[in-house]
Formats: structure tokens, C-alpha cells, sequence
């Protein structure tokens, strides 16, 4: 008798595939981790899968979303249109987030019908970059988004209607190569309750900045302007300010008895970082530099400072803020060469400055962009005798100088016997 044949089992006898029968909090869990693009390639796995991406709520078309083989832009982009109204026709679940970033992006009218889509289904973070092309003036239907808590804007034209009242849930607001009006900008910052970011970088239409934000708690800004000034902002804890402009050319009728020094500190208690950029300096040490702050600036912990050290006026200022900055942990100095400066003499007396500071707590001090001159040796000095208890100060040197600069510095006298001074090549 001969040997029967082998059972299989049919196909009904078979376990089902395991990933169409995966739980849908799975499957949401595995869609979160993937792009926009990965995820609608999920669609062929099973029916179960098809139109799971249609729910994803957050909707990032950036350059890796839309690539093309040849160099031709146009392809590019109306290969980015068409996808992203294919993805938005199909989608059907709420929208979190909504980014839109693409190099080959232009102002086209698409983003009006996008932005109006968006909007309707309660987007929380609004992310619109344009790369190329004149600035895009901002759908009204926007400023009608009571929903947003994050929103950021890159070469864009903000024009809010007259009946904007501020945007009531906005944390976040990032704003970069943009144009607003000076009075649509008071209005915005204003009307913005829970304003806890701010970033403000190359913007035109405003020169005057009155930041009057009770919870705001990051401030990142970089441009030209003539003025600024903070208001119920008693909680701001970081802030980093470059002005783009030397303020030497635009200072004037400035009052008997007038402080930029005083004015930027009154309201700014609890500063814990702060980083002065560029010219800022230069502004900061217009009108009279007091030898203190009125209110010392005891939560700062790290300073970084730009500065123009053939300057007496910078100079006075930054040694006021280290005077009242008794927690000063970490200290930066990013040296700025120029070439118009009245140049200090030996008259300039640093014993008078030594005797009038106290002690300082630095523990890391990094000097940046020095080139070897009298007034810059000296402040260095300066903080070598004054910081007890500094561990370690980089030199960073704008040319190769090591040798010579390397003897000065270690001739220098120092407070804390720990400390080392490493230099770093340029």
C-alpha cells in the first residue's frame, strides 16, 4: 500500500495576515512615525490599510515629499499642487498640524484654497515657508483661525483686516522675512493672551517694538529697527536680540538723563539667558551707562555679549551688566572689529573698573574673534582677576597668532587657581 500524499491546509485553514488584523491604535502608532508620502504607500498593503493615512493629523509637504528626477521646477511644482490637493480632497480626519515648505514653492493662489481648507478643520499649528518669489500676502481666513497655537511665516505679508482681534490659543508665533504695518504689529503681539514665543527675524513695515506679553516666556528677534521696549513681561526668561544696523547712524535726540540701558532692564526681572547680538550693544550703551542696574539680574545664568572693545561706552555697559549679574554662570564674548573707532589709549584706567566691580561667579568664560590689542588683553585680565571660581576660558582668536597671545595670557594673573585657559585655532 503505497504512502499517502501530505496534507496542506487550504488557504481558509490559514492564519489571517497578521497586519491586516493589527489593532487600529497600532496601525495609528506606526502611521505617526512615517511622511506623508510613506504613508499613503501603506494603502497597498490591505483593504484594512487603504485609506488609514487619510486620517493622519499631521500634514508635513516639505522637499522630501514631492522630489523629481529631472531639474525642470516647473514639473516640480505642479507636481506639488497636484498632490497636495489630491491629499487634501481625501483626507478625513481632523488636521493638528499643516506644513508647507518646498524650495520650488511659489505664492500661488493654491495656498488662498488650502489655507481656507485647513482653517475649516481647526488646524493648531500652521507652518508656511515660501522660498522663492515676491512675498505672499496672507488669506484672510487665517486671522478667523481662533484654533492655531502654533503659527510660523517666512517671506509673507501679513495684512490683518480691521476686525482681527488677536489670535486667543497662539504659544508660538515665529514671523521671518515678513511685512506688517507698525500698527497691525502692536495689535498682534497684543491680542495674543497666552504668547509664550516669540521669533522675529529680517521683517519690514515696523521700526519700533513695544512687546507687551504677560506670558511671554522665549524672545528671539534679529533686524533693523530704532527702538524697543518690553511691557508686562515679567516672566521672560530668554532673550536674544541682533541689531542689523550700526546704531551709531541712527541715534538721536536722545533726552538728558536717558538710558537704553535702564529702559531694556525695567521689566525683564527674571532673565535667565540672554545673548546680545550684532549692534544691540551699541544701542543698549546709548544715553548714560549706570555703574549698576537698578534691580540686579540675579536668575541670569549665561550672557552672550558682541562687542566692540576699543569702544569705552560698550565696555561701560557690559561691565554693568556683569556687575549685576551676581549668578553668572557661563559668559561669551564674541569680539567685534570696526573700523571707525577712537581707539583707547593708555589713559583709559582699568585699576578705577578692577576696584569699583566685585567678585563674579563665572565658571566658563569663551572669547571669540579677539586679534591680540591692548583694550582686549585687558578685559581679559580683567576677568581673570574677578571669577574665583572660573574652571575654564576658550580663546578663539580671528587669525593664527598663537605664540605671541599665548605668552600675554599666561602672564596674566588670575583669581581662581583651577582655572585653565585653552586656545583654540582660529
Amino acid at each position: 500500500m503505497g504512502r499517502a500524499p501530505p496534507e496542506f491546509p487550504c488557504l481558509t485553514d490559514m492564519d489571517p495576515d497578521r497586519i491586516s488584523y493589527l489593532p487600529g491604535h497600532v496601525i495609528d502608532q506606526i502611521l505617526s512615525h512615517l511622511s506623508i508620502k510613506e504613508a499613503v504607500k501603506t494603502s497597498v498593503l490591505s483593504s484594512k490599510w487603504r485609506y488609514k493615512w487619510a486620517t493622519l493629523p499631521n500634514l508635513v509637504f516639505d522637499n522630501q515629499f514631492v522630489s523629481a528626477a529631472v531639474q525642470d521646477h516647473m514639473i516640480v511644482k505642479n507636481k506639488l499642487l497636484r498632490t497636495v490637493d489630491h491629499v487634501l480632497l481625501l483626507h478625513s480626519g481632523s488636521i493638528n498640524k499643516f506644513k508647507l515648505s518646498h524650495r520650488d514653492l511659489l505664492g500661488v493662489t493654491d495656498i488662498d484654497r488650502w489655507t481656507l481648507h485647513v482653517s475649516r478643520k481647526a488646524v493648531k499649528e500652521f507652518v508656511l515657508e515660501i522660498w522663492k518669489g515676491q512675498r505672499y500676502k496672507i488669506h484672510s481666513c487665517l486671522y478667523c483661525c481662533q484654533s492655531l497655537t502654533h503659527l510660523e511665516l517666512f517671506n509673507c505679508w501679513l495684512k490683518p483686516p480691521s476686525t482681527f482681534k488677536g489670535f486667543k490659543n497662539l504659544k508660538s508665533l515665529d514671523l521671518q522675512h515678513v511685512t506688517l504695518a507698525q500698527d497691525a504689529f502692536e495689535n498682534l503681539i497684543s491680542n495674543c493672551p497666552v504668547l509664550e514665543r516669540l521669533t522675529l527675524m529680517n521683517f519690514d513695515g515696523f521700526t519700533h517694538l513695544n512687546i507687551d506679553t504677560p506670558n511671554l516666556l522665549f524672545f528671539d528677534i534679529g533686524g533693523k529697527f530704532e527702538d524697543i521696549s518690553f511691557e508686562n513681561t515679567f516672566q521672560l526668561a530668554v532673550v536674544s536680540i541682533g541689531l542689523y544696523v550700526n546704531f551709531e547712524t541712527n541715534q538721536s535726540r536722545l533726552r538728558g538723563g536717558y538710558s537704553n540701558l535702564l529702559k531694556f532692564f525695567v521689566n525683564l526681572p527674571h532673565l535667565q539667558r540672554l545673548e546680545i547680538q550684532s549692534y544691540f550693544l551699541k544701542y543698549l550703551a546709548a544715553g548714560i551707562v549706570p555703574i549698576n542696574l537698578p534691580r540686579p539680574c540675579i536668575d541670569l545664568s549665561y550672557l552672550s555679549i558682541r562687542i566692540n572693545l576699543n569702544d569705552l561706552k560698550e565696555i561701560s555697559a557690559a561691565l554693568c551688566l556683569l556687575r549685576s549679574s551676581p549668578n553668572l554662570q557661563e559668559l561669551e564674548i564674541l569680539a567685534r572689529q570696526e573700523e571707525k573707532t577712537l581707539m583707547i589709549t593708555h589713559n583709559y584706567c582699568w585699576e578705577d573698573v578692577f576696584f569699583s566691580c566685585p567678585e563674579m561667579h563665572m565658571r566658563n568664560v569663551k572669547i571669540d574673534g579677539i586679534s591680540g590689542i591692548k583694550p582686549e588683553l585687558d578685559f581679559i585680565s580683567f576677568l581673570l582677576l574677578h571669577c574665583p571660581v572660573l574652571e575654564r576660558m576658550t580663546v578663539i582668536p580671528v587669525s593664527n597668532m598663537e605664540t605671541e597671545l599665548m605668552k600675554q595670557l599666561l602672564r596674566c594673573r588670575r583669581a581662581s587657581r583651577q582655572a585653565e585657559i585653552i586656545y583654540l585655532d582660529p
